[in-house]
């Protein structure tokens, strides 16, 4: 997040109706589910410091957004409730990366990959352009970008 600001990604998780609240350095991330410099979420808000990787900060607020929103209250720390709401994170996330400067989807994707998101064609890129279909109609039956 250090390399991109807060302010982008603030007005973007907005749009969806999520805060985005920054952590001092050091101090623990309220509601991470992963710990370390990992974002975290609890009800619409979703928790980063300037350390915390974009992907994760992405992730987490996707999360959020795919869930409906009578949900988003009672979440605290894990958000996922299926593999489908799973594989719709992982898409949405690589679609918002384009929204944020200097970041863009094929960055967000090599950055999932070096952190070890796992996918059966071996690489976020190739799920996502070959392989996701089930995640996309999710979204598109929840009027989510795709694109």
């Amino acid at each position: 997040m250090a390399d991109i600001g807060f302010a982008a990604a603030r007005a973007l998780l907005a749009k969806f109706e999520l805060e985005l609240l920054e952590v001092e350095a050091g101090a623990a991330i309220p509601g991470s589910y992963w710990g370390d410099a990992e974002a975290g979420v609890i009800g619409s808000r979703v928790y980063a410091r300037a350390d915390t990787p974009v992907h994760s900060l992405l992730h987490e607020a996707c999360h959020l957004i795919v869930i409906p929103p009578a949900r988003r209250a009672l979440v605290h720390t894990d958000a996922s409730d299926s593999q489908i709401e799973e594989d719709a994170t992982c898409y949405l996330q690589i679609v918002l990366a384009d929204h944020l400067p200097s970041v863009g989807r094929q960055r967000l994707m090599a950055d999932m990959d070096a952190w070890g998101y796992s996918f059966r064609l071996g690489s976020a890129r190739a799920w996502f352009e070959a392989d996701a279909e089930d995640a996309r109609a999710f979204l598109q039956a929840r009027d989510l970008p795709v694109t």
